[in-house]
């Protein structure tokens, strides 16, 4: 017997002990620590813009095909000679992410989308070139690693991590300008465009932004591979990742438990033999990075031919999403994103139709690649039960091969009366039970959760054990743009996910017997 199989072994044995249906933890979390990609030195000749597939599906498509179609929520750069020349120096800048890697998380999700594993993706609503540190890559990680070991371990699900973060620096608008008093100004719209402050200079969108967010990525990533690689995803310290504000919270205590039993459990396999050195995928963990492809002169900008497995992709981030509203069947976000080859996700919001959506996937996924396309419902708790429903049914009517997620944080937001945009914790709650009862309603899988959030200590959500309330707002609120769930809020959702998570893959095993 392997290591690998000694361990499974030794899982299923313990936990069968009064805890069957805990038989397959194990699985799952060996199964969610596989190594990475070891074509992380590919040469970089693997990736040239020169050559063109031969034998490409797209024969209209090419990576700046998209400037001819209808633009929305692009920035309008005066200096168009400045952006240009900021193109050309990033088209010669090395790739943030392989080809490799993309296609090693798509089989991932085709595994979600057939109910074998579990999609937790989240981090900042906008990443800050002045909250750019080590602590704060660093504590976003932890948190991540927290919720998926809660998630793993109380549904016995193997969970995909994929982080908002190394690339989340743009963000649409409902309005292009901004006016206070008498003065009218572009929009804020992410720090690789322009700056938060409120003047004529910080507000006109600036191409060297782009260049300083590449940079910023690249370190990013850089650091989330030492961490993740690195021994500080290792299982035996699974009680040090607790950050220290949340220990007073009910979520610890629970945390805590869980955390003092993995442990046991890894000690006597350790006395087994059975270790890190054995097992390496007990110290390291897979993680994935993501971003809305919004600004599309970057995106282009990072998109590279791979000649091993001729196709394009976009090496900014391995996985990519549409928003809402740049979702447009001609427009240019759809044109771009239709011809690389990395994991998609497709917002679908209340006043998504059910033509739109089919006609979206024939367009992104003509093939119906199982794994290309998650599609993250964000209807707001008071829509989804009466949207969702109907966009499920057609989808599994149409035999589109998806992965279902839910972000329960855009349809939610409202502005109290001192001023502060803030969601309630129990309008999240209710937005993704809403998510898992149309799924089950429907047959269908719901395979995975999409969430604003942060490991910092902020009061910018109303709610949770924590009591954050609409008056305590100001005492922590840091968002530049929409407000974050705070780490105990997160985990207190966690613990709640997996438990709803454990009763619907409960359910689908008795069906299956």
């Amino acid at each position: 017997m392997g290591a690998i199989e000694g361990a499974l072994f030794y899982f299923t044995c313990r936990f069968d002990r009064g805890r069957s249906e805990r038989k397959t933890h194990c699985a799952a979390l060996l199964y969610n620590s596989r190594r990475p990609c070891e074509t992380i030195c590919q040469p970089l000749s693997d990736f040239t813009k020169k050559d063109k597939p031969s034998t490409m599906n797209k024969s209209s498509w090419s990576a700046d095909s998209w400037r001819t179609k209808t633009l929305s929520q692009l920035p309008h750069y005066t200096d168009q000679k400045a952006l240009s020349e900021v193109e050309t120096q990033l088209e010669e800048y090395p790739p943030l992410v392989f080809a490799s890697e993309t296609n090693k998380l798509k089989a991932h999700l085709s595994d979600v989308a057939e109910g074998k594993a579990f999609l937790l993706q989240g981090g900042d609503c906008a990443e800050s070139f002045d909250e750019f540190n080590a602590d704060k890559i660093q504590d976003t990680f932890r948190l991540l690693l927290q919720m998926a070991i809660v998630l793993t371990y109380g549904a016995a699900c193997p969970v995909i991590k994929v982080g908002r973060m190394a690339g989340q620096y743009a963000k649409p608008r409902s309005s292009a300008t901004e006016t206070r008093g008498d003065l009218e100004l572009p929009s804020y719209r992410g720090d690789i465009i322009n700056s938060l402050e409120f003047s004529q200079a910080a507000r006109n969108p600036d191409p060297e932004r782009i260049l300083k967010a590449y940079g910023q990525a690249s370190a990013t990533l850089n650091y989330l591979r030492a961490l993740s690689q690195g021994g500080y995803a290792d299982l035996h310290k699974v009680q040090e990742w607790n950050l220290g504000f949340v220990e007073r919270t009910p979520q610890s205590e629970r945390y805590g438990e869980m955390a003092a039993e993995l442990t046991e459990t890894l000690k006597f396999m350790s006395a087994c033999g059975l270790n890190a050195e054995s097992i390496p995928q007990l110290s390291e963990t897979e993680f994935y990075v993501s971003h809305e492809a919004l600004l599309l002169p970057y995106e282009q900008s990072l998109t590279r031919f791979d000649t091993i497995s001729q196709q394009w992709v976009d090496c900014s981030a391995h996985m990519l999403w549409l928003g809402d509203r740049t979702r447009q069947l001609s427009g240019a976000h759809v044109e771009f994103l239709r011809g690389v080859s990395n994991p998609i996700g497709i917002k679908c919001g209340p006043t998504l139709a059910v033509d739109e959506l089919l006609q979206l996937l024939e367009i992104l996924n003509p093939d119906n690649e199982s794994g290309k396309i998650t599609l993250i419902s964000r209807m707001g708790a008071d829509k989804a039960q009466e949207k969702l429903p109907r966009l499920v049914r057609a989808v599994q009517s149409s035999g589109y091969a998806v992965v279902w997620s839910c972000d329960p944080m855009h349809g939610n937001t409202f502005s109290t009366t001192n001023g502060y945009k803030t969601r309630r914790f129990d309008k999240i709650l209710e937005e993704v039970e809403t998510f898992f009862t149309a799924h089950q309603a429907e047959g269908t899988y719901a395979g995975g959760i999409h969430l604003e959030m942060t490991g910092k200590h902020v009061t910018e959500c109303v709610g949770g054990s924590y009591d954050v309330t609409e008056e305590t707002l100001a005492h922590c609120y840091e968002t530049a743009c929409d407000p974050r769930l705070n780490a105990s809020q997160s985990l207190e959702l966690a613990f709640l996910l997996a438990d709803r998570l454990k009763g619907m893959r409960q359910k689908i095993s008795a069906a299956d017997c």
